[in-house]
């Protein structure tokens, strides 16, 4: 007598592929569905552990999935469809790699019975990923499925951290797994490697013997959970602090009296700022990287050079480093500090002393510009620093608005406090908020955008008002792409003649940010001072629902 028993469905690809990944730790899969990945979702009618975050389109669910990992370290998981929809999310993707966030994206391939006919939507997808990920790879069988997560989770987690790619064909998810199939166990390896003892040693001769060293902080910094550390480590070299060009996390407490700012991303002001300086010391930090080409290199020749990482590629990549020191900081910067403590002892009062007197010069220009109309950017960024929620997680992608200031008016006190846009690629703020706020119910999260960069992104406004997610979002509306104003005005030809810019004005007709959110579903508030940004920011914090607020500031490139 032959069975009839329907074929056990608990061992189907896509039940398995949510066990390795509640293993793993993962809480949320963000996506945005297509015809591949049906199996997925319909797993996700029965499945009690993890939960579906839906993004509208592959740019808003990349966005989520890079600041859910970048504000819980854990691994985030983004589901994408397909060809196409891998494509639409590689400019988040791209920001993500920069970031070094721990996010395995996955996208559903159309079955392996028909790839070779290359069927609609298909393409070679590890290959289209590979060069934005630390490990790209297509699975062709049930088989090779738990091998595959499990690695792609490991690779993600391990230090340098950053994002891994696998394809998964539909027929994998459909297919059941034989019943001696070892689905594995998670892989961590220890982030804490000390530096090697003599690097760290010449790295203290170079440091007791500098007179006036700089020292730039990188992100590195606050994903290895090293906020102490460094601060300790500054404090004993009595050096100006600095965050690195493209600052992405709270790397030094911008309120500690060592911090001096960040630097513009040109070449020349990098030069300036370390001119003077007989030594400059990078903690995690992606050394001077540069937006143009400017014809001057960011360090001096010669210049002396103390590099701590645990990126192996970061040291001595641009600049050789005399001291060159591959380890965790938080299990370094002890054995770097005892050995320098007290080395700064006589310098540290006066370089103090010299950042307060510049920071207070930037503090008075931003009170001075408080009745300005339209807005001045320094002022609202000033007077929200001063009501700003000290557990506040704040996601900045203001560009001209507040590129080289923002880090002085808007206090970052913790790690865990400032997020920003690493890899330069417009649209993030937003999708990041959302998914941090996922992750940190009951802090505030202000998003701090330009009007160009939410427009790459509007669509994550509905995602917030779908999950209930109350978010402050503050538009600056210039009403243009002043970034690029002000770059192509430095070049001196037409543009800065004329004072036309073509294709840089987001005018005629101007963007409804009002319309915009109400169509989303979340309440807008336009102002026109700097006491109704206040009252209204006050009103926003206070509320179980998202907000967007639109502040009008000054045009001129």
């Amino acid at each position: 007598m032959t069975s009839n028993s329907a074929p056990d469905t608990s061992r189907a690809g896509k039940h398995i592929l949510l066990d390795i990944l509640h293993s793993e730790g993962v809480e949320i899969i963000f996506g945005n569905p297509g015809t591949t990945e049906l199996p997925l979702l319909d797993a996700f009618v029965v499945e009690e552990r993890l939960r579906y975050v839906l993004g509208l389109n592959e740019v808003v669910v990349m966005g989520m999935a890079d600041g859910w990992a970048q504000a819980t370290g854990r691994l985030a998981v983004c589901n994408l469809h397909a060809a196409p929809g891998l494509g639409n999310a590689m400019g988040m993707l791209y920001n993500a790699a920069k970031a070094g966030a721990p996010v395995l994206v996955t996208a559903g391939q159309q079955d392996m019975s028909i790839r070779l006919t290359e069927p609609l939507l298909w393409d070679d997808l590890a290959t289209m990923a590979r060069p934005l990920c630390k490990w790209s790879f297509e699975v062709s069988s049930i088989e090779e499925l738990p091998r595959a997560v499990r690695r792609a989770a490991k690779v993600a987690l391990t230090a340098p951290t950053g994002p891994v790619f696998l394809s998964i064909p539909g027929d994998v998810l459909t297919a059941i797994a034989p019943h001696d199939l070892d689905l594995g166990a998670p892989t961590r390896i220890g982030a804490g490697v000390r530096g090697d003892a003599a690097e760290v040693a010449k790295a203290a001769a170079l440091i007791r013997a500098a007179t006036n060293p700089i020292i730039f902080a990188g992100d590195c910094i606050a994903n290895r959970d090293a906020f102490a550390e460094m601060v300790a480590f500054a404090e004993s070299v009595g050096a100006p602090v600095y965050m690195e060009g493209m600052a992405n996390r709270a790397a030094f407490p911008t309120n500690h009296p060592l911090f001096a700012g960040t630097v513009p991303r040109m070449t020349p002001a990098l030069r300036a700022a370390t001119r003077d300086h007989d030594l400059v010391i990078s903690i995690g930090a992606d050394l001077l990287t540069q937006s143009q080409a400017t014809g001057v290199e960011g360090l001096e020749p010669g210049k002396l050079l103390v590099h701590l990482d645990d990126n192996v590629w970061e040291i001595g990549k641009n600049f050789p480093a005399t001291a060159a020191i591959q380890g965790c900081p938080k299990a370094t910067l002890p054995e770097l500090t005892a050995q320098v403590r007290g080395s700064g002892d006589a310098r540290r009062a006066g370089v103090e002393a010299k950042i307060a007197e510049a920071k207070a010069a930037l503090l008075a220009r931003a009170e001075a510009a408080m009745d300005s109309n339209p807005l001045d950017p320094m002022a609202v960024l000033k007077r929200l620093g001063e009501v700003m929620p000290d557990d506040a997680i704040i996601i900045e992608e203001l560009l001209s608005s507040g590129m080289n200031t923002v880090r002085q008016l808007l206090p970052a006190t913790r790690p865990d406090s400032w997020f920003g846009m690493r890899g330069g690629g417009i649209g993030v703020a937003l999708p990041q908020a959302a998914a941090m706020k996922l992750a940190n119910p009951d802090r505030p999260v202000v998003a701090l955008s330009g009007d160009g960069s939410l427009m790459y992104s509007a669509a994550a406004l509905w995602t917030l008002a779908h999950y209930k997610l109350p978010v402050v979002t503050i538009v600056f509306n210039n009403a243009s792409y002043r970034i690029l104003k002000q770059r192509t005005r430095a070049i001196g030809d037409h543009s800065a003649r004329e004072n036309r810019f073509v294709a840089m004005d987001l005018t005629e007709p101007a963007i409804d940010f009002m319309a915009l959110a109400e169509a989303h579903g979340v309440e807008g508030v336009r102002v026109e001072s700097i006491p109704a940004l206040i009252e209204a920011f006050k009103a926003a914090l206070a509320s179980d629902a998202p907000t967007l607020i639109e502040v009008p500031v000054a045009r001129a490139p």
